[in-house]
Order: C-alpha cells, then structure tokens, then sequence
C-alpha cells in the first residue's frame, strides 16, 4: 500500500507538472499533428521490444520511434517525468504490449492530455486460448508423438514438490479465459475498426493473464502484424512501406522460430526443464516443450516477493525435478537466484549469461535487438541442458 500511495502522489505531481508546463509555455500547441506523415509520424512505444519492432516496420519513413522504457529496466513498473509527459502529449501514436501489462500508462496517458492514437499489439491475441489449445506446430516436432500429447498445464507435475508448487504456466494464465477481444472496441469509430483508441485499453481486461506474449516469436510476428495495421490507418501515405517492412520482419521471425525449434527439439523432452527469477517466459516454454518447474519471484510480475516458505518449495523442487540450472533475468537483481541455486546445488546463470526477458540489451550487449535477444536466450537454455545451439542462418547473422 505505501508503494501505490507513494506511485499515485508521484503521478499527481507529474500530472500537474506538465498542466503548468503546458499552460505557461505550450499554449497553442496541439497535441498531434493534423497531419501525422507531414513532419513524420511521431510514435511513442511503452517496452523496448516494441520500440525494435516499430523501428523495423517504419524503416525508410521519417517516422520517429522513442520507447518510454529504457534497457535493462522491468516493463512492469514505469514512473514517468515531465518529459516523458511531454513526449507522449505531442506524439501522435502510442504503441502499448496490452494485456496488462502497462498499468501504469491510463494514468500518464492522462496526465499528459495524449490525445492521439494508441495502438494495442495484443489485439487478436487471445493468450489464455493458446496456451490451453497447445497448437504450436513445428512441423516433425511430434516424432515420438510426445509434443502432440505434451499437456503444458501439468509441466509441473514430474514429481510431487514441483506439482505442488505454485508457479506452473497454466495456474497463471486462465483468470482471463472470458476474455473477447471484440468487446475492446473505442468508443470512435475510426479507432475502433483497428482497436487503437486509448479508450480500448481500459476495457481491455485480461485479469491474470501472462503479459508476456513477445516471448514467442510467433506471437511477436502477431504483434509487428498489428503495429503495421495500425500505422497504415494513421498514416495512409506510407502503408505500403509499413506493411512490407513488417512482412519482410516477420520472414525473419519465422526463421527465428524455426531456428530455436529444430535446436531444442535436439535435447531430449525429459531435459527440457527451466527455472528462472520470475514467470517472463511462458509462452517461449509453450511453444518448445519446456516444463516450467518454477521461478524465484511467485508471479509473471517482477515486482512480487517471494515468501519463505515458497523459496524452500522452489529449492524443494529443484532438487527434486533434476533441474541443472537457476536463470537470472537482466532487469532483476540476481540475488535470491544465486542464493536458490547455491542452495539446491546446481549452476545459477547471471551477469552476461542472464536472460533477456522484460527488456533488451544495452548498446554493446550483443542482445540490443529483439532477434539477438532471443538467441542469447536460447544459446543460454541450451547450455544449461548440456547442449551447444547450432550456427545461426544467414538471415539470422546481423539481426
């Protein structure tokens, strides 16, 4: 409770910041241009893999992309300045994850008096169906016929401590299992043909959904799709460019998927096992065959702390599923992790071996990109299980 006190008074004060601001030195201005495409479209993202995703589908325009979050920064909290105010209040677009994710941006879009357009990435995207339909296919994945039969919502059954703990993919994931993305059109019925009025996002309820649906490369070929769509309705002049650099992106997405496919259907199912410092990866583990066994923080939000007794049921777990490794995650101090991988006696991967979840690397981290990201994370799972990943396509090398 004090931290959401201590949040909403940092946002009263923010908000009137930016009424003073623009009352006393900002007065005639408007808040987008009539004209988005004459001066380039001004587009504000909330995550920094929707800043990569913007940056390659408005390639070649004057479009410019600032992401609010920065690397290395967890996209589940977000306090914003007066700047940041002032950026999104002249912006034309903002670019959201949805899903829950930003439940902080209705309040700044607010505060900012951001009256453009706003772009959910998640629209058409229904989580909790995914993950119950099991329907990723990777074409001879089922070899044995285990993938075809592989239920992800008992991945954490392989022995009773890890049945019992409280942290497997589907507990997480189908609070929202009503949820109709028809109903999250806006109230204008311009915006609402695309579902990108800033009105959608607050009947956009996914209850406990897990937010982290870039995670899959093919849910982020989704999310380019959707961001294309919407910049096309925005800015008509340049619709051909942004919906053949998005087609052109998500060819090398679907190498990418391709790639992490044929790489961990190399290890043997049984092998397939993962523990990280919270719930970031759920739908990656989907889409591959990997059993969640469990994660440091009890919840997909790093913000959670993890109790006592649910640190000695993830250690409990650990050494009881055979577990070999303990992930850290960039944007989350590795503490805890060291501590549970130091107690259940296996390998804790941290510093430059975390793993890329909430956010993407800093320049010179070899994982500033969303595709770069996504092989260092993968090159990590296969190492923990005792496997080196393969050489990259040619598509792939300079992503």
């Amino acid at each position: 409770m004090e931290r959401t006190a201590v949040r909403n008074f940092t946002r009263t004060l923010l908000g009137g910041a930016a009424a003073i601001a623009i009352a006393t030195g900002l007065v005639g201005c408007s808040n987008a241009s009539e004209d988005p495409a004459a001066d380039g479209l001004q587009i504000v993202t909330t995550t920094t893999q929707l800043t990569d995703f913007a940056n390659n589908v408005t390639a070649g325009t004057d479009a410019q992309v600032t992401g609010l979050l920065q690397p290395n920064a967890s996209a589940h909290s977000f306090e914003a300045n007066a700047a940041d105010l002032e950026l999104i209040r002249t912006a034309d677009v903002v670019i959201m994850n949805g899903i829950g994710l930003e439940t902080w941006l209705p309040d700044i879009l607010e505060s900012a008096g951001f009256e453009g357009t706003t772009i959910d990435a998640s629209s058409g995207i229904d989580a909790s169906e995914i993950l119950a339909g099991g329907d990723h296919d990777h074409g001879d994945e089922s070899e044995s016929g285990a993938e075809d039969e592989h239920d992800h919502g008992d991945e954490t059954a392989t022995d009773s401590a890890g049945a019992e703990h409280a942290h497997d993919v589907e507990a997480e994931s189908h609070a929202g299992d009503e949820h109709d993305h028809a109903d999250e059109a806006a109230t204008d019925s311009e915006d609402a043909e695309h579902a990108h009025n800033e009105e959608a996002h607050d009947d956009h309820d996914h209850g406990d959904e897990n937010p982290h649906i870039w995670t899959s490369p093919t849910l982020a070929s989704e999310m380019t799709t959707e961001i294309a769509t919407g910049l096309a309705s925005v800015d008509e002049a340049h619709a051909e460019t942004y919906e053949t650099n998005a087609a052109a992106y998500v060819e090398k997405l679907d190498a990418l998927d391709t790639w992490i496919a044929e790489n961990i259907e190399s290890v043997p199912e049984a092998d397939r096992l993962l523990v990280t410092n919270h719930d970031a990866l759920t739908y990656f583990n989907h889409d591959y065959g990997i059993t969640f066994i469990g994660s440091v923080m009890p919840s997909w939000d790093d913000n959670a702390e993890p109790s006592a007794a649910e640190i000695d049921t993830l250690v409990a777990a650990i050494k009881d599923s055979g577990v070999q490794a303990v992930f850290t995650e960039t944007q989350l101090s590795p503490g805890t992790a060291e501590a549970i991988a130091k107690e259940a006696g296996v390998k804790v991967y941290s510093g430059d071996q975390a793993l890329y979840t909430d956010s993407l690397g800093a320049e010179g981290s070899g994982a500033e990109t969303y595709i770069s990201s996504t092989i260092h994370n993968t090159t990590q799972l296969m190492d923990s299980w005792g496997e080196t990943a393969t050489e990259l396509p040619e598509q792939l090398q300079e992503s």
